[in-house]
C-alpha cells in the first residue's frame, strides 16, 4: 500500500497534472496513478468536461486520503455501520 507522510498541514498542491500525477505518486490508493494514466489515455482531450471530471476524481481521492477521519470512516466495517444505524433507528422510534 502506498505509504502516507506522517505530517501533513493541508492537501498537496493539485492545480496542474504534474502536481496531481506527484499527489497520486505519494498520497494515492496503490493503482491509483496507472488507472488516472489510462483514464486520461482513453479519453477524448477535447472533451474538456470528460477530463474535468476524471482529474477532480482523482483529487478527491487524494484529498480523502489526506483527511484522517475521513479515511477513518472509510476504514470501518459495514457490520460497524449497521450496527450503528439500526442503534439510531431505534433511539428515533423509542421517542
Amino acid at each position: 500500500m502506498t505509504a502516507q507522510p506522517d505530517h501533513h498541514d493541508a492537501a498537496p498542491p493539485m492545480r496542474t497534472l504534474a502536481e496531481l500525477r506527484a499527489a497520486l505518486s505519494v498520497w494515492g490508493i496503490p493503482g491509483d496513478a496507472d488507472k488516472f494514466e489510462k483514464e486520461l489515455a482513453d479519453a477524448d482531450l477535447d472533451d474538456l468536461t470528460r477530463v474535468r471530471e476524471i482529474t477532480q476524481a482523482y483529487r478527491h481521492r487524494v484529498l480523502l486520503r489526506c483527511d484522517p477521519q475521513a479515511m477513518a470512516a472509510l476504514m470501518r466495517s459495514t457490520e460497524d455501520v449497521a450496527f450503528e444505524l439500526g442503534q439510531k433507528m431505534a433511539e428515533g422510534n423509542a421517542r
